[in-house]
Formats: structure tokens, sequence, C-alpha cells
């Protein structure tokens, strides 16, 4: 077969299908096109080499910088912008998919809903979602960046933008970059203050969840939330 066509993935995906494929072979129907020397099957497997554990495969794609990609040979920067665009894609996907279902009471809806902006990050990011009287989503925006701990979020800069989007409910949402999302002392620091400083402005915490690799801590499902009469 010429090194500079991929019909056997075309071939593949055809006949049997797209779930049929292996994750090269999908990545070299992206690609299109090899080298003189090598296959745009050959180059994704170079690509795809590029994921160190526990991020392998594809999901390594979400880690790796335009530059490490066009240090690949065969990959110039078209396709390396179309490599890191499909992991865009792919988080944009999750995210409608995830909207749809949205159900502030259930912990493991919020976190679906957070999971692919958060859980591929190398730093600590807070979110704040604002609910409404019949908890639907309000808002959700950026609280913090870098660590969780008192000194970069207070209550005052939680509430003053629960406020401002006439929240009645809130949620926080913030990732761990290490996968685990066992709660720090830092975390439950947070939580308690917030969760305090919410009763006095009747301004309900409803939940704070932490993103890890693929799994939550929730709060609430944990009965670490304070019990108040609504």
């Amino acid at each position: 077969m010429n090194k500079n066509t991929i019909e056997q993935p075309y071939e593949k995906f055809v006949k049997y299908g797209a779930g049929s494929l292996s994750e090269s072979e999908l990545l070299a129907i992206i690609l299109r096109t090899g080298t003189k020397d090598l296959s745009a099957l050959e180059i994704a497997g170079n690509v795809l080499s590029l994921g160190k554990y526990p991020r392998e495969g594809l999901l390594g794609l979400y880690d790796v910088s335009l530059d490490e990609l066009c240090k690949i040979k065969g990959v110039g920067m078209v396709k390396a912008i179309k490599l890191k665009a499909l992991t865009e894609v792919s988080m944009r996907m999750h995210r409608a998919c995830a909207k749809s279902g949205f159900k502030a009471d259930n912990p493991s809806s919020v976190a679906d809903y957070f999971m692919e902006d958060l859980r591929h990050l190398d730093h600590e990011t807070v979110m704040l979602c604002g609910l409404d009287a019949k908890l639907q989503l309000l808002f959700s925006t950026k609280v913090s960046e870098g660590s969780v701990n008192m000194s970069l979020i207070s209550p005052r800069t939680v509430f003053l933008k629960a406020l401002k989007g006439k929240a009645v409910y809130i949620i926080l949402v913030h990732n761990h970059p290490s996968g685990d999302p066992t709660p720090s002392c830092a975390d439950f620091e947070l939580t308690e203050s917030i969760d305090d400083a919410g009763r006095m402005l009747e301004i309900k915490l409803l939940d704070h969840i932490i993103i890890g690799d693929n799994k939550y801590y929730s709060f609430k499902e944990e009965g670490r939330l304070k019990r108040r009469k609504e």
C-alpha cells in the first residue's frame, strides 16, 4: 500500500464502523496523509506514544503542546492544530451532552458536567455554579486558579458573584490535578466557611464537588455539609 494513503482504515470504517478502528487508525483518518517514509498510520502511532502514564493514548493529546506535536516527523503545524482541535471538539461534545442532563441536586450529574473541562488541567481551578429557586443553572463562572486555600478564595469573593448572578443556591466545583479527588484540610475549611456564610446570606451551598480523573468527591453525598432547615 502507498504510504501516503490510508485506504485500509477508511475501508475498515466503511465495512465495520468506527468502533472497529484502533486509536491509531482513527487518528490516521484525521491526519489523512503520511510522508515518503511513513504512513499516516505510523505517524498516528508516534503521536499516541507522546501520552505518558496514566494518560496514555488519545488522552495524552490533552496534555501535549503544538510544539511537541510538530516535532514528530510528518506532523506540521496544520496537522498539529487538527489534533488539538480534536481534543477541544471532544470536550465540547461531552459538555453539550452533560448539560442536557444537568441536575443540580444530583452530584454525579454535576461532576459529569465539569469532568472533561477540569480533569485534564495541570493546576487547580475553582468554579462556582449559581442556581435559581427551582435549581435551574443560572451561571457557572471561574472563581480562582491555583491552590484552594483561604487566601485565594474567600466567602466574600464567592458571594459577590452569587449575589450579582441572583443565585438562590450555589455549588462549588474544583479539580485535583493529581487525579485523586480526596479532600484536603483546605478543602474542608473552605467548604465550612462558604457553608456558614451562605446561612447568613440565605444562599445555600448545595454541594462542593472535587473532580479527579474520571471520579469525584461530593461533600453532599458524603454527608459533610451541615444539615439545616429550608
